[in-house]
């Protein structure tokens, strides 16, 4: 799988290795809800994932912790969930 320089990488930040898939989508839904997460995952478009959704940039060998942190970015969720 290809490596993807993720937002936090570009901002100077340690990302502090790869996150789970899995862990990934406990987070999204502990945030979101299920199918608000599912929608999110599909329609919304991230300018930090290269104009991707979460799908595409997941498919495309970004890192689920880089997907992460795009997303937290975009919702300006709280620091301590990064």
């Amino acid at each position: 799988m290809p490596r993807h320089a993720g937002v936090a990488e570009r901002n100077g930040a340690d990302t502090g290795g790869e996150m789970r898939l899995s862990h990934f989508w406990q987070r999204m839904e502990e945030h979101f809800g299920a199918a608000y997460a599912e929608s999110l995952s599909r329609d919304y478009v991230f300018e930090e994932l290269g104009s991707r959704t979460i799908r595409q940039a997941l498919d495309d060998g970004f890192d689920a912790k880089e997907v992460w942190h795009a997303v937290c970015q975009a919702f300006d969720l709280p620091a301590h969930v990064y």
